[in-house]
């Protein structure tokens, strides 16, 4: 097909398998921490956050060479109101049946998660409406959202002057939310939404990760060859990284708060981002020869192939799972854990199948990108 850009099945399984990582630590139970950031101090969402920017500045930047920046730019903007219709219908979701339901069955998971609104519903509303407000488990769509929304002027911007200063710009935002610009802005703003109902995420922090992505994807030269002395120190640093993750558990050094700083998730922390690097070094050197080595992940390529539904779908199993059968911290027995874990997983091949069988019928070509990523 003329001008179509060819899907990397590749990409598709990792971004699948990092569904399958949010899924583990999303779903309400025993095995949420022991999966969760099972690399080391690096979760599945930077991986998510940086496989979508590559992708989007693979096909996006084709497109402005292709067709110009105006249509670049439309394609964004739509895109990004697409998954902002996705935000709206999970939130009339959480605001409705699942805060009653988290009522009606006295489940602290759910009245926790929707704390704000319990105490200020008009103010949770408008601000969620705005992006402004973002409940757990719906603050990574918004961040997703603004960053597709600002990608189209930083892709214009670097196609015709270079990305030596969107890059530079975006690593002093990252510098500056270490030391709290976010927090800093909320309070000369004066929001009435407090700080900590604003999300989970530092969006400060994350553009960094998603500009770098999007820099890489929209290179039109393939990624560099990683030379042999940063490989070593990586595999050693990733290794160290690994190890202290499971011998210690999510918190790095209980007691030392400084440290947790250093490879905190939500803020990006510098330790957190070197750890990050040293995985990508090593799957940039090795991935072309696990590719070969190793059988094509179909079941993941699925998942990936429909990023956006499989992600709405385990937010909304998530979501009625914590109204149904509470927190993690609820003792139930492991097999009904189990049940619920390979229901959940059992409902989003369904939705990924469901999906791919209604574009088949309606003559959408599935392996290649036409007029944006398709991320379903």
């Amino acid at each position: 097909m003329p001008h179509a850009l060819q899907r990397r099945w590749e990409l598709d399984a990792l971004r699948g398998l990092m569904l399958v990582l949010m899924t583990l630590t999303h779903m309400p139970t025993m095995y949420s921490l022991p999966t969760g950031q099972p690399l080391g101090f690096v979760s599945a969402a930077e991986g998510f956050v940086f496989l979508s920017a590559f992708m989007a500045g693979r096909v996006y930047g084709n497109r402005a060479r292709r067709d110009g920046v105006v249509v670049m730019q439309s394609a964004f903007h739509q895109r990004a109101f697409k998954l902002y219709l996705c935000q709206l219908g999970l939130l009339l979701l959480a605001f409705t049946v699942i805060a009653w339901l988290g009522v009606h069955n006295r489940q602290g998971g759910v009245t926790g998660l929707l704390e704000f609104f319990f105490i200020d519903p008009q103010a949770a509303v408008l601000g969620a409406a705005l992006l402004l407000h973002n409940p757990p488990l719906l603050d990574i769509l918004p961040l997703y959202i603004a960053l597709m929304l600002v990608s189209p002027w930083l892709l214009r911007h670097a196609l015709r002057h270079g990305w030596a200063g969107v890059l530079s710009i975006s690593a002093l935002l990252w510098v500056a939310e270490q030391w709290g610009l976010g927090l800093a802005l909320h309070e000369l703003v004066g929001l009435p939404i407090p700080y900590k109902d604003m999300g989970a995420f530092h969006w400060f922090a994350w553009q960094a990760l998603w500009v770098t992505g999007l820099w890489l994807g929209a290179r039109q030269q393939p990624l560099p060859r990683i030379p042999f002395w940063c490989v070593v120190p990586a595999a050693m640093y990733a290794a160290g990284m690994l190890l202290w993750r499971h011998m210690v558990g999510q918190d790095p050094m209980p007691g030392v708060p400084a440290v947790g700083l250093l490879l905190d998730k939500w803020s990006l922390g510098p330790l957190r981002v070197l750890n990050f690097a040293s995985v990508f070094v090593l799957l940039v050197t090795f991935g072309p020869w696990l590719k070969q080595v190793l059988p094509r992940p179909l079941p993941l390529e699925l998942l990936g192939r429909n990023s956006l539904s499989v992600f709405c779908a385990h937010i909304v199993i998530a979501l009625f799972t914590l109204a149904f059968f509470g927190s993690p911290e609820v003792v139930r027995p492991w097999s009904t854990d189990v049940a619920l874990l390979a229901s959940a997983f059992a409902g989003l091949f369904a939705v990924a199948m469901a999906v791919e069988t209604r574009e088949r019928l309606g003559g959408r070509a599935a392996l290649v990108w036409q007029s944006g990523p398709q991320v379903r």
